[in-house]
This record gives structure tokens, C-alpha cells and sequence, in this order.
């Protein structure tokens, strides 16, 4: 089968994958007597970045290389821009990327000369290849460093050069499998940027990642498995919302005071207070935030009750997923 040049495997793909990028039915994978996945569902819009969350052997890895064509599953269905994962896997292949947790590159070759073997084992010419890498490595800041072997490459440059390597072919879809474990913020952000700027582009991006803030900023939708299948489904926000809204925290001066600062706090919010006597905190869940934080100041500074902290919360995807696994991320 020919490969595909680079815009026409982003074109094909997008026709292809028009509503749908990824669709996994039941997918059941057993090692020996443990249920890898277990009835795992997934459907991910085309266009989107799309975060895979769950604790250590959840499943999550297992499922990106089910849906890669690396790893062959036991029962269900699996699509990838539109072809089946078992019967039409060099279709499938064609038009993705993927991105393991670890950096695949060569650490003697240079930045370029890793972008050139990688275009030239994927049957790109070499003046193609030359052409590639060359694009890659401005569109990921690391043309001043392209002529050094990747020995002296930077944790954070090593992941992007990783990147840039799976974006060969410029792929309709790309798998992200925890990408910016052990980066500095500096380097997870400049990651971001660079996923980002993909999905403008009309790549669709499946990202399983350890860091909930990183799917918190990067996913527009967002899947938590445990024990091999999907126990939720939401945008960040839905998930987060499924323990409760946006929430008022105050922290009086004396202890003396929690009792009388819990009586106006249930005039003004709507749900059970929560206490804290020994941190002298209380929270409580309100509706209408802006309204309730200055009418909760206003009740304090009424009663004369001094406070030490008075602030507006909202729920974290990590307490979402601890209330969904009852495990921490």
C-alpha cells in the first residue's frame, strides 16, 4: 500500500472521521485471570483534545494501544478515523501518531537527523524528509538546536523532538500517552502550546495523562476509567460539578465565633455547611457566587465577626476524581 503524503492523510482523515475521530464498543483485554479492560467505551469527537484519566492499571494505556494497532483486544470494536483497529489496521496507521511516555528518538543522532530517518522510514523522499524536518523543528523551537545529538537535549526538547516525530505524516489523530511526565512547568507548557496549535489545525488529540490539571486545561471532554471501563464522561466542569458548585470558605479569627458564623452561612447558602473546628474553617455550597460571597462579608462584618480568610471555591477535577474512583489521581 502507498503511504499517504502528509495533506492527504490529513484530508482523508478528516472526511473519514467527520462527527467520530475514535470509537471503542466493549472492548474486553484480558492478561491471565485480570480484566485489563473490562466493557471500555470511548467516543471521541473529530477536532477535539480528549483526556483519558484513571489511577495506575486502569486501563488507560492498554486502551491507546488497542487503538494504536499495537496490541490485539479480546471482544468489541474499535474505529480510528473511520477504519476498523483489526481489519483495516495499515489504514488505521496511516493516519495517526502516537507518543508513548517515554522519548523513542536516538539520543547520538542530531534533532534533524532523527525527523529525517523517521520521514524516511515512513517512504518520504529524502528531499521530503529533509523538507519535514526542517518544519517540524521550527514549529517546535528547537531549530537552533537541530545540528546537536539528543544526548544534549533537555528533558522538555526531548519530548517535543518525541512530538515532532509522531507528526511525520501530519496525522489526523494522535495519541498522547502521559507526555509530559517529569517536565518542568516550562517545558509541560510549551507541550501544551504545541497540542494546542495541532487541534487548530484539525488534528483530533486522545491524552492520557497522571496530571489533572493538564487535562483540566487542555481537554474539552473528558473520560475516567476504573478497573478497565469508563465510570464517567463530561467536559471538565461537568465532572467537576458532580460533587457539588461553586462553594464559600471562611475561616474565623476565634473558635468562639464557628458556631455564630455557621448560622449565617446557612441563611446565605444552599446546602449543609461543612466544618473544620480545629482549623476554625466552614464551607458551604451557594448558587448565585458573586451574590452569596458579598452577602456572607456583609453577615460577618454585620455580626462583627472577624475573620482571618473569606474566599470562593469551585470543586478541582482531582476532588471529581477521587468522589468517581476513590482513589487520588
Amino acid at each position: 500500500m502507498q503511504t499517504p503524503s502528509p495533506a492527504t492523510s490529513l484530508a482523508a482523515g478528516a472526511a473519514a472521521t467527520a462527527g467520530v475521530a475514535i470509537e471503542a464498543v466493549g472492548l474486553r483485554k484480558r492478561y491471565g485471570t485480570t480484566d485489563a479492560l473490562d466493557g471500555f467505551d470511548l467516543s471521541v469527537p473529530a477536532g477535539t483534545v480528549y483526556g483519558l484519566l484513571g489511577p495506575n492499571g486502569a486501563g488507560k494505556t492498554t486502551a491507546v494501544r488497542i487503538l494504536a494497532t499495537l496490541l490485539r483486544f479480546d471482544a468489541g470494536l474499535a474505529r480510528v478515523a473511520g477504519f476498523d483497529v483489526v481489519r483495516q489496521p495499515g489504514e488505521v496507521r496511516a493516519r495517526i501518531g502516537l507518543t508513548g511516555q517515554y522519548a523513542a528518538v536516538d539520543e547520538i543522532l542530531s534533532g534533524r537527523q532523527n525527523l529525517v530517518l523517521f520521514g524516511r522510514l515512513y517512504h518520504l523522499s529524502r528531499r521530503r524528509a529533509r523538507e519535514r524536518a526542517d518544519e517540524l523543528l521550527d514549529q517546535f523551537g528547537l531549530t537552533d538546536a537541530a545540528g546537536k545529538s539528543v544526548q544534549q537535549y533537555s528533558g522538555g526538547m526531548r519530548r517535543r523532538l518525541d512530538l515532532a516525530a509522531s507528526l511525520i505524516l501530519a496525522p489526523s489523530v494522535l495519541f498522547l500517552d502521559e507526555p509530559t511526565t517529569g517536565l518542568d512547568p516550562r517545558s509541560r507548557n510549551a507541550l501544551w502550546d504545541a497540542v494546542r496549535s495541532l487541534v487548530t489545525g484539525g488534528a483530533t488529540v486522545l491524552l492520557t495523562t497522571q496530571y489533572l490539571d493538564e487535562a483540566d486545561r487542555l481537554a474539552d471532554r473528558v473520560s475516567v476509567v476504573d478497573s478497565g471501563r469508563v465510570v464517567a464522561t463530561g467536559t471538565p466542569d461537568e465532572l467537576k460539578s458532580t460533587i457539588g458548585g461553586d462553594r464559600v470558605e471562611v475561616v474565623v479569627r476565634s473558635s468562639d465565633d464557628v458556631q455564630r458564623a455557621a448560622s449565617l452561612l446557612e441563611r446565605v447558602g444552599s446546602g449543609s455547611i461543612d466544618l473544620d473546628l480545629e482549623l476554625r474553617r466552614l464551607s458551604v455550597p451557594v448558587r448565585d457566587r458573586a451574590a452569596a460571597l458579598m452577602g456572607v462579608v456583609r453577615a460577618l462584618d454585620d455580626a462583627g465577626i472577624p475573620v482571618e480568610d473569606v474566599a470562593l471555591r469551585r470543586p478541582t477535577l482531582d476532588e471529581a476524581f477521587l468522589s468517581l474512583t476513590g482513589r487520588k489521581a
